[in-house]
């Protein structure tokens, strides 16, 4: 079959593998459809190996080379032994998280997430997104309904980050929140603040094309760019009592980022560190202290987020598909994808690509 995948730093090939092998007992095979490219996806294409195992990771011994892309869904095509929530033609969504099921300490807990052995698909297992077909544990599948789109089913994943962001900042009715950075995930947060119930929303980016974006998909969003606007006045100015908003949702892993959620949310307000900062950030300890704010990370999902947000998408409440700005087939990955994702421009959001 074809597949997309990672060889080293600006090494992505397509190519021909091996087809999938029949699934075992748990297991089930699927047809992909629709794959996204996802911000982890252009780390390791630019910079990488990061995430992906160079030696065989311990839990799934998956190791170089790797079929890339974790944002996918597709239609089932076999079943193992044992499977009995999907069957041969459900469309599905894939919650690409792989870990142990038992004998982990987080494992034990139903903290798959946090658990110490975790591989996902795409980047440490068998199968990713970036191929015709992929081999999954049964968990991994999740049936969409019927008046779901295919496109959508690739859309659970990120938006599973901005829903449990939201939950870990506890957005709810009549917030106000800032979000820092319009990229696909900081968009996706938007939208499902927006679907928690806040009121008021602040998106900051230093990029005004993304920023335009921003407008277009939720159009009373206040947009603000850190080159222009002094954030945390700017967002006080438009608060109750001047105090500053309630929740603020770090989505880029940027020092500077961090430094205006600080500076943006109220005493006792909540900030939410999204994005992963690639190396130590400093804070005002001191506002941190005396704002008696909490900081808390948000690191992928809860599993069982899946039936939620393809709730939450399949309704309309988290329109997902207005961050979606191209589709290409998979021979355009690399020229018409990746590398166009990577443009400092930023003229496009989310890309899919077509396995149809």
């Amino acid at each position: 079959m074809k597949a997309l995948r990672f060889h080293a730093a600006k090494d992505l090939r397509i190519e021909d593998i091996d087809a999938v092998p029949a699934p075992g007992p748990g297991q089930v095979v699927i047809r992909n459809r629709f794959v996204g490219i996802c911000g982890t996806d252009l780390h390791e294409y630019a910079y990488g190996p990061i995430f992906i195992p160079s030696a065989p990771h311990p839990f799934t011994k998956a190791m170089l080379p790797q079929v890339l892309c974790h944002e996918f869904g597709g239609v089932v095509t076999a079943v193992g032994a044992g499977v009995a929530h999907v069957q041969v033609g459900d469309r599905v969504s894939v919650q690409p998280l792989i870990m142990p099921r038992a004998g982990d300490y987080f494992a034990d807990r139903g903290l798959f997430h946090l658990s110490e052995n975790l591989a996902l698909a795409g980047l440490s297992w068998i199968s990713g997104g970036m191929a015709e077909a992929a081999l999954l544990n049964d968990y991994n599948v999740v049936k969409i309904p019927d008046a779901m789109r295919d496109e959508e089913a690739a859309l659970v994943e990120p938006t599973a980050v901005a829903v449990y962001a939201c939950d870990r900042g506890q957005v709810s009715a009549g917030h106000s929140v800032l979000i820092t950075g319009a990229g696909p995930i900081g968009m996706l947060t938007l939208l499902a603040a927006k679907a928690f119930g806040a009121t008021k929303l602040f998106l900051s980016d230093l990029n005004d094309t993304r920023l335009e974006l921003a407008r277009g998909i939720l159009p009373e969003v206040i947009t603000l760019n850190p080159k222009r606007d002094d954030i945390g006045a700017v967002i006080r100015a438009q608060t109750e009592g001047g105090v500053g908003c309630d929740v603020a949702l770090e989505c880029v892993g940027n020092e500077k980022a961090l430094q205006s959620c600080l500076d943006a949310v109220r005493k006792q307000g909540t900030i939410v560190q999204v994005g992963l900062h690639p190396g130590n950030s400093a804070i005002n300890w001191h506002n941190e202290t005396f704002k008696d704010v909490d900081i808390r990370g948000s690191w992928a999902y809860p599993t069982h987020l899946w039936p939620r947000v393809i709730d939450l998408i399949a309704s309309g409440a988290i329109p997902a598909m207005k961050v979606v700005t191209k589709k290409i087939r998979l021979d355009e990955a690399v020229t018409q994808g990746f590398d166009v994702l990577l443009d400092p421009v930023g003229t496009q959001l989310k890309i899919l690509i077509d396995l149809g």
